[in-house]
């Protein structure tokens, strides 16, 4: 029988994942980087990748999912095996090039290793909603600024900085950064009222070219919670590709906060 294992990060989903999902999966974290509210099966380290990859074999592992955010880890040389020292030139080369090519070339690793790698809208498509107004309304302002946005937030993630932005009458207040999301919406909240010229929108979207079944971004209560602190009018992002960790959660927080959700 194909098992499926999750390779979990921080935050919060994966244990939604391990919800949605009929069957719980073998999850698996890397050390440093546990998820909450979920206990793993087992912890390993970059350094013992070989080992790692052999184990989730001998246990009938054949499909992967990655879920959850981790860091470059720090690499402790006295710690590799004979076989993961031989990936180190591949790996060291991808990190210098940066989060996505990091990402594309842990996922080769895997699939060379033998493991088809799921995307989170394949295995749980309810969590990464489609097109639509999911609460409040949205203005012909708040479309402009949704425009405006998403031209920012691609050209953010071409350059491999961020993944969302807030935008207020056609001017961008913020842009995602290393900080994340949270540090973004309350230097937003921060602003003096000069520099507020409408209540504007936060918009979220994956990177241009993004390989869909790794780091998609994410949304969450505690994000309409800070989008409101923040005095925004709602939170916007791409449709299809913005993992939603509570979706009804999210509706309810919006609903009494007064803000839109928008999967656009």
């Amino acid at each position: 029988m194909s098992r499926l294992a999750i390779i979990a990060g921080r935050g919060g989903l994966p244990a939604a994942l391990v919800a949605a999902l009929p069957e719980r999966p073998l999850v698996c974290a890397l050390d440093g980087f546990l998820p909450e509210g979920l206990v793993p099966d087992q912890v390993f380290r970059v350094e013992r990748l070989a080992l790692f990859l052999r184990a989730l074999e001998d246990q009938g592992v054949t499909r992967v999912t990655f879920a959850g955010a981790v860091q470059r880890p720090r690499l402790d040389p006295a710690l590799f095996d004979p076989q993961t020292a031989t990936m180190v030139p591949r790996l060291l080369a991808a990190m210098q090039a940066g989060d996505d090519a990091t990402l594309r070339e842990v996922l080769a690793i895997f699939e060379e290793a033998g493991f088809q790698v799921l995307g989170t809208a394949e295995i749980a498509p309810h969590l990464v909603p489609g097109a639509g107004v999911l609460a409040g309304q949205v203005t012909p302002a708040d479309e402009r600024d949704a425009a405006r946005a998403e031209a920012i937030v691609a050209a953010l993630g071409a350059a491999d900085v961020g993944q969302g932005c807030v935008v207020a009458a056609g001017l961008c207040l913020a842009v995602e950064a290393l900080p994340g999301t949270d540090a973004m919406l309350a230097q937003v909240a921060a602003l003096g009222a000069p520099l507020r010229p409408g209540k504007g929108l936060f918009y979220k979207a994956p990177k241009p070219g993004q390989d869909a079944r790794v780091d998609l971004p994410a949304l969450g209560v505690q994000t309409v919670v800070n989008a409101a602190a923040a005095g925004l009018a709602g939170i916007c992002w791409q449709a299809g590709g913005v993992i939603c960790l509570d979706l009804p959660a999210m509706q309810a927080e919006a609903q009494a906060r007064g803000l839109f959700l928008w999967a656009r």
